[in-house]
């Protein structure tokens, strides 16, 4: 494993790039998915800490390409995480997601937040295999500067998303649903919205909990 640095608000944290399975805490692997874009990694500083860099034109339409840290898993389930978009980017729709998806295939069926380059905030999901992406979007958008706290939470076949301040009152959007069954994949999603290049995040305070 190669060891690499990187700076972040208040703490210089040295990680560890991981090229499988590796010390991924509670997730299982990590994958890019999709077509024609440049590979993406994950590295990890310790216990729910990872800076995840991911490629691909978007997760939208009616396929997604990014990059997917993930664990397999079945039943109700929420994932939280603190998330900064690290690095300079004229994207404004580069990604930081939290998702749940049936598979790993492009086009596959999901539910997620995601987080953008330009502060905004939506709940984005594909109701079934190759359909479009649908979404709807925080009212206010997050400063970009700094970490900010996002969740996903599955009940049955119901999601919700909520967005806001570490520590603080975090806003929920209303809850939508996509029927998804058997085994999910869940994680941490970063997407460039560039297919020629390459994005990262930083995902703290990072827990996964089965409900």
């Amino acid at each position: 494993m190669k060891a690499n640095c990187w700076l972040r608000p208040l703490a210089v944290a040295c990680l560890v790039a991981i090229c499988g399975a590796g010390s991924l805490g509670p997730f299982e692997s990590n994958s890019d998915i999709g077509a024609g874009l440049q590979k993406g990694k994950v590295e990890s500083s310790g216990p729910g800490e990872y800076r995840v860099t991911g490629g691909g034109a978007d997760m939208w339409g009616k396929a997604d390409a990014f990059h997917f840290v993930w664990k397999k898993m079945s039943g109700n389930m929420t994932l939280t995480a603190d998330v900064l978009l690290t690095g300079a980017s004229a994207q404004e729709k580069r990604k930081a997601a939290l998702m749940i998806r049936q598979s790993l295939d492009p086009g596959s069926a999901y539910a997620d937040i995601a987080f953008h380059g330009n502060g905004e905030v939506a709940a984005q999901w594909r109701l079934a295999a190759g359909d479009p992406t649908g979404d709807a979007v925080l009212p206010k958008f997050l400063d970009t500067a700094v970490p900010e706290r996002i969740r996903i939470e599955r009940h049955g076949n119901t999601f919700t998303v909520m967005a806001g301040e570490p520590g603080g009152q975090l806003e929920a959007m209303a809850p939508f649903t996509v029927n998804l069954t058997g085994s999910v994949y869940v994680g941490l999603a970063v997407c460039s919205h560039d297919a020629n290049g390459l994005t990262a995040a930083a995902f703290t305070n990072v827990k996964l909990e089965p409900r």
